[in-house]
């Protein structure tokens, strides 16, 4: 079995794998839309973190990491339990770098979730990022995480590098 990770899985798997591999999501796109109160932030004061949004001629890349047949019901109840804060199960088709592709699982957040927030604009993404502060550490770290992840895979995400450029000029501004 295959996951397809695009947020803190690609830098903090915590699971047991086999195989890791740089993979593309299809029609989908990574965007600061879903709350965290349980990771990067509290309830009445919650942290952005990404899901993924459908989009056609989108596409979103990651990592996926394929894991081994006999432990993989454990993987799945530790990412059910991790992933718990209104993300789900689905499944995807995974495109990988030499043109092979094969199924795979990916959590995503969607709007029927109470932790959604939705779309907003850019800079009350960054006001919410810079305050908030969870069990899993602070909402920047999680940013700051997944964007040098993201560049040490070869990846650009716009909408994730304006976050975070938006971000390093609000500190420096400080």
């Amino acid at each position: 079995m295959w996951i397809f990770g695009y947020g803190s899985l690609i830098w903090n798997p915590s699971f047991p794998y086999q195989d890791r591999r740089l993979a593309r999501l299809d029609n989908w796109v990574r965007r600061f839309w879903q709350g965290s109160t349980d990771h990067r932030g509290v309830p009445g004061h919650p942290g952005r973190v990404v899901t993924l949004i459908s989009e056609l001629a989108g596409n979103c890349w990651g990592v996926a990491y394929k894991c081994d047949e006999s432990g993989i019901q454990q993987v799945i109840e530790k990412l059910d339990l991790r992933e718990k804060g209104g993300y789900h199960r689905e499944s995807v088709k995974l495109n990988f770098i030499d043109g092979s592709t094969i199924e795979g699982v990916v959590y995503v957040a969607g709007p029927d979730n109470p932790d959604y927030l939705g779309s907003a604009d850019e800079a009350d993404i960054v006001t919410q990022i810079l305050s908030a502060q969870g069990p899993s550490g602070s909402n920047r770290d999680y940013l700051r995480n997944l964007a040098n992840s993201l560049r040490s895979l070869g990846v650009t995400d716009p909408h994730v590098f304006s976050i975070e450029s938006m971000i390093q000029s609000e500190i420096n501004d400080e």
